[in-house]
């Protein structure tokens, strides 16, 4: 306490007893209201939709939170970057300087949500460049869902493949033929990059199996000179399939 000897400060009053000839005062109470004070100034000044710079104090498993000149915002996991993130530490350390965009303020809670992807170029914004319609691409399977499978093509864009579209023979549910994780190809069908949609075929990139099937059975023909059998007596089942 040496350091506060002959320092005049300003304190408030926190106990009076007049009996006991005792009063307690508090530095720290005039400090924190003051804090109060300055946060609720600059809540009331931070306007959604801007974008301004910030520096990363900590890191937890749900976010980030960013000072943006004297309050702290958070950056959910959600927000930090178009591509998936599972832990904050994948895109961002304390002391980074980050560009944040405000999405909401709630001076109430001294609440401030911010957005690190907002200020990126968002993954749509070339993707008609990237692919073409007839286009056979690799992608991971992220989600599957009772009328297809969403495919990421590009860190952040994902496309669907309809049920329809994910095998070459009748499939009930997607679970049937794809799993969450599993790499596949796929064929482009549609691309719009401001609906933020491609529609994706994995049956339409597979070789197909009716072809092979005629092909293997004209090849079986030419080398036995011809058996007299049908295509038909051989593969019929397949093909009512």
């Amino acid at each position: 306490m040496s350091e506060y000897k002959g320092k005049t400060l300003r304190v408030k009053v926190v106990e009076c007893d007049r009996s006991d000839n005792k009063v307690v005062l508090s530095q720290k109470a005039v400090l924190d209201e003051e804090a109060n004070q300055q946060k609720t100034e600059i809540l009331s000044q931070i306007i959604p939709g801007t974008i301004l710079d910030g520096t990363v104090q900590r890191l937890t498993n749900f976010g980030v939170f960013v000072d943006i000149g004297g309050v702290d915002g958070l950056v959910h996991v959600s927000e930090l970057s178009w591509s998936r993130v599972e832990h904050p530490s994948e895109v961002v350390k304390e002391g980074d300087k980050v560009k944040v965009k405000v999405l909401k303020v709630d001076p109430d809670h001294d609440r401030v949500s911010l957005s690190i992807k907002e200020t990126l170029p968002g993954p749509w914004a070339d993707v008609e460049s990237q692919f073409k319609v007839g286009d056979v691409v690799t992608g991971t399977v992220r989600r599957l869902v009772s009328f297809g499978a969403f495919v990421e093509v590009a860190p952040g864009v994902e496309g669907l493949v309809h049920i329809s579209q994910v095998s070459n023979r009748r499939v009930n549910t997607v679970n049937e033929v794809l799993k969450v994780g599993q790499e596949v190809q796929a064929k482009v069908l549609e691309v719009s990059s401001e609906e933020q949609r491609i529609s994706l075929s994995i049956r339409d990139a597979q070789p197909s199996q009716r072809k092979a099937v005629v092909e293997r059975f004209t090849e079986t023909q030419s080398t036995s000179g011809g058996s007299g059998v049908t295509i038909g007596d051989l593969f019929g089942d397949l093909f009512r399939k």
